[in-house]
């Protein structure tokens, strides 16, 4: 069942409310979309209210960290959910291969969105790129170049900090280590990387920017956009100071480029308003969706000829790495089992 918050104009359901909400069977409705949302509220409001102000639609929006696709499969046929918005190709596929979508058609969102960036049979479309890049103490750290096979040299010992290695951000990056280098050179590689943490993988991206401030370490793995999400947080200003520490470190631009993942979208396989998906879907794609996706998320647009944020464009440009979404997807499951296989999430061995 969906719930009205005042505070909110897309009705954005807390986790807390989520987690006792009941199962509901929806009575369909034009003009309305149920949407079920791991990306942040405030990362979607200003999306939702332009949609809403182009097309009359209304949105009802389930906000979780974690949950949602489990939540839509067991609901079934019965579920109030038309969309999933959602990040990283593992989450995609993943809700793919749990049988929970169904393909879109629509010649507006093929015009907006290359090809690269959609499911071959339309099951997920990518609304959002993002660069898995290096955070480097500005102090510290002398160097403007850096690839992410450098990240296991030993000068490196005690100086790397990063969330879990089974996170699904660093996940997807060291499958794209599989696709390139294979299984065996992917795993010495994991190995010589933990073995050069400074601390046991904890926290967030942001966390790891703190702990450079800090002087707990030189370098950590990031998203792009956690620098803008840093600097231009009101609510906690000591995150400038930890974004001001720090300069961003594209990998391997000199040779295959910086590993890219999405943020993307997927159609419920039983949405009880699936035009109105097809239309949500569609403005996201957009150039108006995908600036405002510029301009208050500081990410990279998917649609061709929207210009980055004035933010963006100072951290530089970069060469991204042209590896597939689909053979990343595909080497997921390599690269979760080496994370484990070498305990990386148990810290340096020596």
């Amino acid at each position: 069942m969906f719930h009205k918050v005042s505070a909110l104009r897309t009705g954005v359901l807390s986790a807390a409310l989520l987690a006792s909400a009941a199962i509901a069977t929806p009575a369909a409705a034009e003009g309305e979309v149920n949407i079920y949302s791991y990306r942040q509220p405030f990362l979607i409001e200003p999306l939702l209210e332009a949609f809403t102000k182009e097309t009359g639609i209304k949105t009802n929006v389930i906000f979780a960290a974690d949950g949602l696709a489990e939540r839509i499969q067991a609901e079934g046929a019965n579920s109030p959910a038309d969309v999933l918005l959602t990040v990283d190709i593992g989450r995609l596929d993943g809700a793919k291969e749990a049988g929970i979508t169904q393909p879109v058609t629509s010649e507006v969102v093929n015009a907006n969105v290359p090809a690269e960036f959609r499911d071959p049979e339309g099951h997920w479309i990518g609304l959002t790129t993002r660069a898995r890049i290096i955070y480097a103490s500005k102090e510290r750290v002398a160097q403007d170049s850096i690839t992410y096979e450098e990240l296991a040299d030993p000068k490196w010992k005690g100086k790397i900090c990063t969330r879990s290695g089974q996170h699904v951000y660093n996940v997807a990056l060291f499958a794209s280590i599989v696709a390139h280098k294979g299984a065996e050179e992917a795993e010495t590689w994991l190995a010589g990387v933990r073995d050069n943490l400074a601390r046991k993988p904890t926290g967030n991206d942001r966390s790891q920017v703190q702990a450079i401030f800090a002087g707990e370490c030189d370098i950590s793995l990031g998203n792009t956009y956690y620098m803008g999400a840093m600097l231009n947080n009101e609510k906690e200003p000591e995150q400038k100071d930890w974004a001001n520490s720090v300069k961003i470190l594209f990998p391997n631009t000199e040779d295959r480029g910086t590993h890219v993942n999405i943020s993307g979208v997927v159609m419920a396989k039983n949405a009880p308003n699936p035009e109105a998906a097809v239309k949500l879907i569609e403005f996201l794609s957009s150039e108006e969706a995908q600036h405002i996706y510029a301009e208050a998320n500081n990410e990279y647009p998917v649609k061709p000829g929207v210009e980055i944020s004035e933010l963006v464009a100072s951290w530089g440009a970069f060469k991204p790495d042209t590896l597939s979404l689909d053979e990343i997807a595909k080497n997921r499951k390599t690269a979760s089992e080496l994370v484990d296989k070498v305990g990386f999430n148990d810290g340096p061995q020596s």
